[in-house]
């Protein structure tokens, strides 16, 4: 499903994006009646389905291209390449938690110090 402009031509995500921000602008201004900002929602609940719309069919033209004979390609996880690991993604061992000193005897009330 193609979204179209009211000349005709093809709707780009780019645009839509653009125009629901300055929807989103408008409506947090406080500038606006009660009844613009409901048009301004409306027509943003309007474009946010157009960009679905896109996204769907931006997804469906993806999946066409990795199909072989109408099934998808399999992609294994073995063939991907393995990440680098760097410091800032590599978990350090977690270190032991310190032991736990018990008295060997009891403390009597003479053996304080002050």
């Amino acid at each position: 499903m193609a979204t179209k402009t009211a000349t005709g031509g093809k709707v780009q995500y780019d645009e839509v994006v653009k125009r629901l921000e300055g929807i989103v602008q408008s409506l947090e201004g406080g500038e606006l009646t009660l009844e613009d900002s409901l048009e301004r929602f409306a027509e943003g609940i309007n474009l946010v389905k157009q960009g679905e719309a896109l996204l769907s069919d931006a997804e469906k033209r993806i999946e066409q291209l990795l199909t072989e004979d109408g099934h998808t390609a399999p992609i294994d996880v073995k063939d991907l390449p393995a990440a680098p690991t760097t410091a800032a993604t590599a978990r350090p061992a977690a270190a032991p938690p310190p032991p736990v000193k018990k008295p060997s005897a009891p403390v009597e009330e003479d053996d304080v110090p002050f």
